[in-house]
């Protein structure tokens, strides 16, 4: 599916960035054709709420005991263009884990599994459009791409706008991140746009003595959109 760009704008980012060298093998060398939208592009998808369980939100407890790491809290709202929120839209985070690792096999480099972190969840937004995740923050991680490549901590979101055509996919970063500089993802993104791609700290969402509390708000479409970054 092509990818929609507003009126005027260049592709944010783009599908080629040869810092990120597995573009180069991956992103489109015709020009792409944008398809007729149908009824399942329109209209879908719909979860149903038994499908997904409040507890499905919370990595810290998934497994018989704790994860290590610093439990943090992430909330924000999932917006369109206009800024109204949109309910009841699946939302999926994975992450790695404070050790910066995931639980999977294509990941061997030699920082210690969690073997009570999976770093996967799932939520619905609310009325209001909402959305709450408990879980660890994730450390930084190699990643072969240039000499001495380090990825900056992150966490994957992907998103459901009203339809298909809304679907998102990108990575919330956290303020202040000293590897910002050196990632070719990050700044694939115009510098316009990188902000939408941080996290805020905010006290209200953290709870004392207990987890810090992070807001990010993903918006589907317009001139404010949240950057594709996967």
């Amino acid at each position: 599916m092509a990818r929609p760009v507003p009126e005027g704008l260049p592709l944010d980012p783009p599908y080629d960035w040869p810092d990120y060298r597995s573009t180069e093998l991956r992103h489109p060398k015709r020009p792409l054709l944008v398809l007729p939208e149908g009824p399942t592009e329109l209209h879908g998808p719909v979860f149903g709420s038994s499908s997904v369980q409040p507890e499905d939100a919370d990595l810290t407890t998934q497994h018989a005991d704790e994860p290590l790491g610093e439990r943090i809290i992430v909330t924000g709202r999932l917006l369109d263009g206009s800024g109204r929120p949109i309910a009841g839209q699946l939302v999926e985070v994975w992450q790695a884990n404070a050790a910066g690792r995931y639980a999977h096999c294509g990941d061997q480099h030699p920082a210690p599994l969690d073997p009570n972190f999976t770093g996967a969840g799932r939520a619905l937004t609310g009325p209001n459009g909402s959305y709450r995740f408990v879980t660890i923050k994730p450390g930084a991680y190699p990643w072969r791409n240039h000499p001495n490549a380090w990825r900056p901590a992150h966490i994957h979101f992907s998103v459901f706008g009203r339809a298909f055509t809304e679907r998102l996919v990108t990575q919330m970063y956290f303020p202040g991140d000293p590897l910002f500089a050196f990632d070719p993802i990050f700044n694939s993104v115009s510098e316009r746009a990188r902000g939408r791609l941080v996290s805020a700290f905010d006290l209200d969402t953290t709870v004392e003595e207990w987890a810090l509390g992070y807001t990010f708000d993903l918006v589907v479409n317009g001139h404010l959109a949240t950057p594709r970054t996967d």
